[in-house]
């Protein structure tokens, strides 16, 4: 179930606000939405368990390179396999690190956004109410 929407909860609010909206409607929108919240719960902990693995796995790769381990990867590389996530090819290795290049970026500027030149606005000043159209 995907995530609902800014309109879709608009459309909730409005349904709410109206007082002609029928109690039993209140009661069904309710049930609808504590289903989506037990289901919006239960995909945020499927994924904090899979950051916690990933991050699990990359820590204890850094851990074996400072070690000088023979395969620092391999915890690593257990876990992306154990998801399907391990490059095939040469082609999807470089459209990943093509990908992480591209993600890098965008989260630093929006981490650190650029200063924005100062905007030299001139503000013009309407005096009087009276306009006249050329003709």
């Amino acid at each position: 179930m995907a995530a609902m929407t800014r309109s879709e909860f608009d459309d909730i609010r409005a349904f709410l606000a109206d007082d002609t909206t029928d109690a039993g409607d209140v009661l069904a929108v309710a049930r609808t939405l504590v289903d989506d919240l037990e289901h919006s719960h239960l995909r945020e902990a499927v994924l904090r368990t899979h950051y916690l693995r990933l991050l699990t796995a990359a820590r204890a790769t850094m851990a074996a390179e400072l070690l000088e381990a023979s395969d620092p990867l391999a915890f690593l590389r257990h876990e992306l396999s154990a998801r399907g996530q391990l490059p095939e090819d040469g082609e999807t290795a470089q459209r990943i690190l093509s990908d992480a290049r591209a993600a890098a970026e965008l989260l630093a500027n929006l981490e650190n956004p650029p200063p924005r030149p100062p905007r030299n606005l001139r503000l013009r000043r309407c005096v009087g109410t009276g306009r006249r159209l050329p003709h």
